[in-house]
């Protein structure tokens, strides 16, 4: 059938999405300008608030770089925000840049070593409820003294090898074959079962991790990017930022790990899946004939990988330099005693990164939008008008609930700055400074797990290319963080409102 100009035009619109998706994104194009005349600026940016978080929403419909973009775009051209604004957000996040950038690409030249340790761990640790405390355990850890991007980094590069192995096998290909294991043609019927319960297993496994980042990351100065804006701001140290958190997130830490072992335990909202048996039959093969036909010469790579990785976790604790700049020495050292030299093997390492960090320079744009257009700004003003002894648990809930929304670094330096004028005109003792001080800074990490866009790693996680293989979106996300997002919530409050 002969198609015309107009048809074909749509037809590449956004490729191979659905044409209702396409309708979609055209309506809030359209809408927008429209939004901006009748209701004014405020309205419309919380309208575009709303469209962006669909197209997070949608990620496994439309990678969100194309329609975010869009939106992003439109809303320059719009005057609710402007290119100055979008620059000087990327620019006060260029730490985050350059670390997806360099740090991402230097775990990929890590993957063989955690392959290995982790392909081992997964064979020995049987009981499915130690195996996601040990995930979500040692995600805090490292997310306590790392950052949280680097670790959901590491258990992503894990997922994906342990997923690929399994996949090659069950689509009728050896340990060494080539393979593409987003395609399920080669998947026979007798096996396909096996195959969800194996991405579900995995599922499971990213959520608990994810989440153990944001539990680690609260605690200390180095765990998320907003703590090093907040203990500037309050003049506190490592092991004073440490003690000040300590009453709101030790108790969070331990319900956090508490309801990691109960939604596995009682297979709450589609936890409790087990690795199938085929599938660590599998890994226990790949295992033994790695370990076979490992040579010398891969042996000293492995050695040198151990050593690069104590180099990065060493670097990072004691903050040698930005964490971009270790991510770029983890690339010299890894590829340069490993023997990995030719520019297109280096070019692979770049893949997983740098559309999520695109992705995240318009997701600047749009938190632009709420700061030209003082989009929480109502929020904030309403919260300075509570009694003091409600100041805190609220602003703990005001800084969740918008974290959820937006760029909790950016929420964060918001309320951080409100109260530090306040302090500074003497409206608010020193005192209660520093308890809104914790109740921002456990407020942005911990509530804001409800959803994809309150976590930097777990956007990362939802845009990853393993996203889509284990059948991980925006919706499902949500519903796995809903446990955890009540119950550490509810601890987070209590504990601002009677520890703290």
């Amino acid at each position: 059938m002969h198609r015309t100009i107009a048809q074909s035009a749509m037809d590449n619109f956004l490729g191979n999405a659905a044409s209702w998706y396409k309708l979609t994104i055209i309506m809030f194009l359209v809408i927008n300008p429209i939004a901006m005349v009748v209701a004014g600026p405020f309205v419309s940016g919380w309208l575009l608030v709303g469209e962006f978080i669909f197209c997070l929403a949608m990620a496994l419909k439309c990678y969100p770089l194309q329609p975010g973009g869009l939106l992003a775009i439109e809303a320059v051209v719009l005057g609710m925000t402007s290119p100055d604004t979008v620059f000087h957000e990327a620019e006060a996040n260029f730490e985050v840049i350059m670390l997806l950038i360099f740090m991402v690409a230097g775990i990929f030249f890590l993957k063989d070593l955690l392959l290995y340790i982790f392909t081992k761990i997964m064979i020995r640790v049987r009981s499915k409820i130690l195996l996601s405390l040990l995930f979500s355990f040692t995600a805090a850890v490292l997310s306590a003294f790392l950052d949280a991007l680097t670790v959901t980094a590491v258990i992503i590069t894990v997922a994906a090898g342990l997923y690929a192995v399994y996949h090659k096998v069950t689509s009728g290909k050896g340990f060494d074959s080539d393979h593409d294991h987003a395609d399920d043609t080669g998947i026979g019927d007798e096996t396909k079962d096996d195959l969800v319960k194996f991405r579900a297993f995995l599922r499971n496994l990213m959520m608990h991790g994810a989440v153990g980042t944001a539990l680690g990351g609260v605690c200390t100065l180095v765990g998320e990017p907003q703590n090093l804006l907040i203990g500037e701001m309050a003049g506190w140290e490592f092991m004073e930022f440490f003690y000040r958190m300590a009453p709101v997130s030790l108790p969070v830490f331990a319900v956090g790990l508490a309801t990691c072992a109960a939604v596995e335990k009682f297979n709450i909202l589609g936890y409790g899946a087990e690795m199938p048996m085929a599938a660590r039959r599998i890994l226990e093969e790949y295992d033994r004939l790695e370990d076979q036909k490992r040579t010398q010469k891969q042996k000293a790579a492995l050695i040198i990988q151990a050593l690069v990785a104590l180099f990065l976790i060493v670097a990072l604790a004691f903050h040698w330099a930005e964490v971009g700049l270790i991510g770029l020495a983890v690339i010299v050292l890894a590829t340069a005693f490993t023997g990995i030299i030719e520019e297109h093997r280096l070019g692979h390492a770049f893949e997983e990164a740098l559309p999520f960090t695109a992705l995240l320079v318009v997701f600047f744009a749009i938190v632009g939008v709420i700061h030209d257009q003082h989009l929480f700004q109502p929020v904030i003003d309403w919260v300075f008008t509570l009694d003091k002894d409600a100041q805190v648990p609220v602003f703990f809930l005001a800084n969740g609930a918008l974290s959820a929304i937006s760029d909790n670094v950016f929420v964060a330096t918001v309320y951080i700055t409100e109260v530090y004028e306040a302090l500074e005109m003497g409206e608010i003792t020193r005192e209660h400074f520093d308890m809104l001080t914790v109740a921002i800074n456990t407020g942005t990490n911990i509530p804001s797990v409800a959803t994809p866009n309150g976590q930097a790693a777990f956007l990362f996680l939802l845009t990853s290319a393993l996203a889509p293989v284990i059948r991980l979106g925006y919706g499902r996300m949500v519903i796995l963080a809903l446990p955890y997002t009540i119950t550490m919530t509810i601890a987070g409050l209590l504990a601002t409102i009677y520890i703290l």
